[in-house]
């Protein structure tokens, strides 16, 4: 395509009500003018001087023949921050952030990011070459999330997480075989970066060596193989839990 485009009704949402609304253009489908939620959009559209058209729904299958409900925006690509936004000393807490080692599912990733967001997380750190960027499918499955947080793209996770540690960041990787489980580690008083691996390869040999924690998440069944995304959010919110005990 010769423009990047993100569809779904609550992605477009709050790509409108970000404040660095990066949407050109808006079709809708003609029959579902009358949607509740098609009615926001045009009201944030107009809010903010956007353009909306409303198209037969054809003309969107022509871009995305998923389930784009209905309705298409055209957008400015997603700006990707530096890694230095995380050692701004103005933010007075401690920061979290999750680095995305190789994972290249699209759900998981948009998944992943909702999640962060909603737990406070202040960045997801992605790598430009071992694993998926931000796209369509990644901004759809995280319902807009990736405009309400930092997303930071580095040439190498291995330097970014050295950088971190010299930082006065503790790095805790995610791993089967790790020698903690996830709740005995003390997470409260620390900036942290949560390191989670593709599903099958998990987290490469060189971050694991890297890691200050290793940890695991128990199991008790020999069927013992979780989403990535689902075992992301279990130790955000043991991040958080502990955050909330201070």
């Amino acid at each position: 395509m010769e423009q990047d485009f993100i569809f779904g009704k609550n992605t477009i949402i709050e790509a409108l009500k970000n404040s660095n609304n990066r949407i050109n253009k808006i079709l809708i489908s003609k029959n579902i003018n009358s949607d509740l939620k098609v009615k926001e959009i045009i009201e944030l559209a107009k809010l903010n001087k956007i353009s909306f058209q409303f198209v037969p729904k054809e003309k969107l299958q022509k871009y995305n023949d998923f389930n784009n409900q209905g309705v298409i925006a055209f957008v400015a690509p997603i700006k990707y921050k530096s890694l230095d936004v995380l050692f701004d000393n103005q933010k007075e807490h401690y920061k979290k952030s999750i680095i995305l080692d190789g994972i290249e599912d699209a759900h998981n990733i948009g998944a992943i990011i909702r999640t962060a967001v909603c737990a406070g997380f202040d960045a997801v750190i992605l790598p430009q070459h071992r694993g998926m960027l931000i796209n369509s499918t990644v901004e759809k499955t995280s319902a807009g999330a990736v405009n309400n947080i930092d997303i930071i793209k580095v040439n190498s996770l291995v330097d970014a997480v050295t950088k971190l540690k010299d930082n006065n960041f503790w790095v805790i990787a995610a791993d089967a075989q790790g020698n903690d489980n996830y709740f005995d580690v003390d997470y409260k008083d620390m900036n942290l970066a949560l390191i989670m691996g593709a599903e099958h390869a998990g987290v490469s040999k060189t971050l694991l060596k890297q890691a200050d924690f290793i940890v695991k998440i128990p199991m008790y069944n020999s069927f013992n193989s979780l989403n990535v995304s689902v075992s992301s959010g279990i130790l955000i919110y043991e991040i958080v839990k502990q955050y909330m005990q201070k």
